[in-house]
């Protein structure tokens, strides 16, 4: 509740132990929201609530998830139920990449790559916007990437299809949603600065793209609320990557092609 007595919209952000996810909580809160963290990294979120609490008045929960289980979103919806908490905004962030071409990797590896950030999207959004639909009001946001609207290249060979899937399942339910007064908003940053490629061990990599390719953590999630707030089905971050997903959608195959390939010798291990 709010010093006025007024009940404060509530948001839930997986991943938000740092990198974007972090940055989406920290301005939530300055926007006046109440914070449900979730991940798996207990210390990380009770830090960050703590933060939050003292820095915005945000009340927060920390729910610890380890979205890999595949019972992780029932579990993550039982214990908001167990605690009388409603969700007004989902925020979809967590995730990583699988570095090398898609046969260097056991099966299991790629298996839970898409329990994270296919399956548990997809149950934890048909979990909670259910009763989003109900009140008629709520947000979902979906951390997906400019990568989704490129050709895909080799290494990496899951992570620009997955971010696909996750556009244009946003784009339907979107679509779906709108006359019952729920949004949603597929987000597609390019390179951030995050904790992102030292987890997929490519950071010496990535570090050769010159800066105008890069952007904060704290930009992109400035960019994303704002894009939420105005309905947008899709919001591409940053003036760079509009340009490249513009010339993906735009020159031939065979030309795009030729530039992807070239580039991505430079950060991902197609060997």
């Amino acid at each position: 509740m709010s010093a006025t007595g007024e009940r404060r919209e509530t948001a839930l952000v997986t991943g938000a132990s740092a990198g974007i996810g972090k940055a989406i909580a920290r301005e939530l809160a300055r926007r006046g929201y109440d914070l449900i963290l979730t991940a798996r990294r207990v210390e990380r979120l009770n830090e960050l609530a703590a933060k939050l609490e003292a820095e915005y008045g945000a009340r927060t929960a920390v729910v610890p998830a380890d979205l890999a289980r595949p019972d992780a979103p029932s579990s993550i919806e039982a214990a908001l139920e167990e605690r009388g908490l409603e969700v007004d905004v989902l925020v979809n962030n967590a995730g990583y990449g699988v570095t090398g071409v898609y046969l260097s990797r056991p099966w299991q590896v790629h298996e839970t790559f898409l329990q994270v950030m296919v399956r548990a999207v997809a149950e934890l959004t048909w979990r909670l916007t259910g009763p989003m639909r109900e009140r008629g009001h709520g947000r979902v946001i979906n951390i997906a990437s400019v990568a989704g609207l490129l050709p895909g290249t080799g290494g990496h060979t899951l992570y620009g299809a997955v971010k696909a899937w996750m556009i244009s399942f946003s784009e339907s339910l979107a679509f779906e949603m709108e006359e019952h007064g729920v949004s949603v908003t597929a987000i597609c940053p390019g390179f951030t600065y995050s904790e992102f490629h030292d987890v997929n061990q490519m950071r010496e990599q990535v570090s050769q793209l010159p800066d105008y390719m890069w952007m904060s953590a704290e930009e992109v999630a400035v960019q994303a609320l704002d894009a939420a707030e105005r309905g947008e089905k899709v919001c591409v971050n940053g003036r760079t990557n509009r340009v490249i997903a513009w010339l993906g959608r735009h020159l031939p195959r065979s030309v795009v092609y030729r530039m992807m390939l070239s580039r991505a010798r430079s950060f991902r291990d197609t060997g």
